[in-house]
């Protein structure tokens, strides 16, 4: 299993020296992958009482892209991740373009963790119908993969129209992998439709996953669902990634270890440790918990 660090949008400030202590470090450690998060844009909670969205106005993100291409510049040895980009939010060809130069730049070091989010606060502010974003989705996976596998494509479906037309320079990875983000969430498994329809996406679609569960028996439950799924599409499911996510929390250190060993046991491919919002500050506090967290799952 390999494992990655996220960069820690939130708590490291808006120092450029921060950031290039952080990935030296985290380079010069081991790890395999840097995972970023997405946020454009956050909703002042004054105005909008009983707000319970995750992240606000004052929750610092950094876009990926532009993060990534810096970091990149920095690294000889580490992969970079985003966890995860919610693409319906942006133009199709031009995230394509943007993707393409990032995956040559850094020589075919490029996963994309992609997702449609949860903040209509964003999707408003970048002109996107909230309601649409899942069969836009949809449409935007198959739209990318051709942009990245052929030098001109002619595309017309319900969001988009290309017609005879290609990017260049294209990626090293042709098509850069695409791993889709959702499908439960906490240690419960979701058994609404729109989750089943998340789950069936990721088996028809998906490279990899990046599941919203924990390791137990709930989530074995959603891997194995998943994994028959993928049967039913005529897909090796061992040919689907899976990346888990593990809160490097003081008040959770105990339970480090097992996490990482229980997701082993399911099949995990990858994993990232996350150090955000614990009351660290600066890229010195979070590179030590990476650190002890990194000993622990490395076991």
């Amino acid at each position: 299993m390999k494992i990655g660090a996220v960069f820690p949008q939130t708590d490291i400030g808006d120092d450029a020296g921060a950031i290039r202590e952080w990935t030296l470090g985290v380079e010069a450690m081991g790890f395999d992958h840097v995972d970023a998060y997405d946020h454009v844009i956050g909703a002042n909670t004054a105005s909008r009482p009983g707000w319970d969205g995750a992240y606000d106005i004052d929750s610092q993100f950094y876009e990926p892209f532009t993060l990534l291409s810096y970091m990149a510049a920095l690294s000889s040895t580490l992969s970079f991740m985003t966890g995860v980009f919610i693409l319906p939010q942006r133009q199709t060809v031009l995230f394509a373009k943007q993707a393409a130069c990032l995956d040559r730049l850094c020589g075919g070091r490029l996963r994309l963790g992609v997702g449609t989010g949860w903040n209509a606060v964003e999707y408003e502010a970048l002109g996107v119908d909230f309601a649409q974003r899942g069969a836009i989705f949809d449409d935007q996976i198959e739209v990318l993969r051709a942009l990245w596998s052929n030098r001109a494509v002619t595309i017309n479906t319900p969001f988009h129209k290309i017609t005879d037309a290609g990017l260049k320079p294209m990626p090293v990875q042709q098509p850069i992998p695409l791993w889709l983000g959702g499908g439960g969430g906490g240690t419960i498994v979701q058994t609404s439709t729109s989750s089943d329809k998340v789950i069936r996406r990721i088996a028809r679609l998906a490279d990899g996953w990046l599941p919203l569960c924990a390791p137990d028996e709930h989530g074995a439950a959603l891997v194995e669902r998943m994994r028959g799924y993928a049967r039913d599409y005529g897909r090796d499911p061992a040919g689907i990634g899976i990346q888990a996510g593990l809160r490097g929390r003081r008040a959770l250190e105990d339970q480090w270890a097992e996490h990482a060993n229980a997701w082993r046991r399911l099949g995990a491919t990858h994993m990232f440790i996350n150090t955000m919002q614990d009351g660290l500050t600066g890229a010195d506090q979070h590179l030590r918990r990476l650190e002890e967290a990194l000993r622990a799952v490395s076991r």
